[in-house]
């Protein structure tokens, strides 16, 4: 097999080969295996981020590939699959179905009105499926061939499959979640799939044995419930109290540790871009003012390496339609890559 790494220059021009960043790598040559999932049927307020890993690959291509964290990072070998333009043609479709159910719920009238949606949410619960049985397989398969995995969405819904190929592989893993949103609702809006479920519906994975939030700030009665009844398996950080912590004087490496120091070994990165101050990502589905700046967050991860625990996956959701977004999400991404590789050594 020829050595993808001879003749290649790290300080060069980024080439338009189709993978991130440029690199050099294929399928074969790479140890960790990036999957677009172009899916946000369900988003309930702004749309494009189906559109989030293209915006990601063009940007990446930009990016110097130096990494402060982990300088030959690169190296690994790092390899996109070709975004799935059937997903995202169906992605289009059921996204113009799911529509006509949220304005439905919105006039205050039951889906069972004339004419009955009931049978469409049914068809966009089984589309959905689907998409979780392809990313499921996909995953898996990679896994077996002794790669790593990562995933790009999409909406926050886009990962499910990905954890459940996990599952199948680790016993035992904790989730650590950057996010303005719980994601603990109860098939949102009847969609049983939605962007606003991901979390409620990891935690139906026994292997997961713990969840922690970071960054929650746009949360139901509910859900609060749910976190506080569930026996310190979800673990919150809500802003407002991180940022009045911040304020009386605790600094936020000694957060960072304290957040750390609830997960198990084997962690998965579930990075929604909402979870930053939206000048950052200001294109993402659901805005909420507030939030991490970027290198909060990368201290954050540079701590859960620092402490030993192995990054067994990430996915970086909710990267909305437009260059700026797709520039701060593909340097997620690179980071997020180097982090992992990090904590594999």
């Amino acid at each position: 097999m020829n050595n993808p790494l001879l003749d290649y220059n790290p300080s060069g021009v980024g080439e338009i080969n189709g993978n991130l960043l440029g690199l050099p790598f294929d399928y074969e040559s790479a140890n960790l295996i990036v999957f677009a999932v172009p899916w946000e049927v369900t988003v309930s307020y702004g749309a494009g981020t189906a559109n989030g890993p293209q915006q990601i690959l063009d940007a990446s291509i930009q990016l110097d590939l130096f990494d402060f964290d982990n300088s030959d990072g690169w190296k690994q070998g790092i390899f996109m699959m070709e975004i799935p333009r059937d997903i995202l043609e169906k992605n289009e479709y059921y996204r113009g179905l799911a529509a006509k159910i949220i304005e439905r719920l919105a006039q205050g009238k039951a889906l069972t009105d004339t004419p009955d949606l009931t049978p469409v949410l049914t068809e966009i619960n089984q589309a959905s499926q689907q998409v979780n049985q392809w990313l499921f397989e996909n995953c898996q398969k990679a896994i077996n061939d002794g790669k790593r995995v990562a995933v790009i969405g999409g909406d926050h819904s886009s990962p499910l499959g990905y954890f459940q190929a996990l599952a199948a592989k680790y016993p035992e893993y904790g989730i650590l979640h950057l996010d303005a949103h719980a994601d603990l609702r109860d098939a949102y809006e009847g969609f049983e799939f939605s962007h606003a479920s991901i979390m409620f519906n990891a935690m139906k994975i026994p292997q997961i044995t713990k969840l922690v939030q970071v960054g929650l700030r746009d949360i139901c009665h509910d859900e609060v419930q749910i976190i506080d009844e569930s026996r310190d398996r979800i673990i919150a950080y809500y802003d407002p109290a991180i940022k009045q912590k911040l304020y009386s004087g605790t600094t936020w490496i000694d957060l960072c540790q304290e957040i750390v120091s609830h997960l198990p070994e084997c962690v998965h990165i579930s990075f929604d871009v909402d979870g930053l101050d939206p000048k950052l990502c200001p294109s993402t589905g659901t805005p909420v003012p507030g939030g991490l700046e970027l290198e909060q967050a990368f201290c954050l991860f540079r701590e859960l390496v620092k402490s030993g625990r192995k990054v067994i996956g990430f996915d970086v959701c909710e990267v909305g339609d437009a260059e700026w977004d797709g520039n701060v999400g593909a340097r997620i991404v690179y980071k997020l890559a180097n982090f992992m590789d990090l904590s594999w050594r």
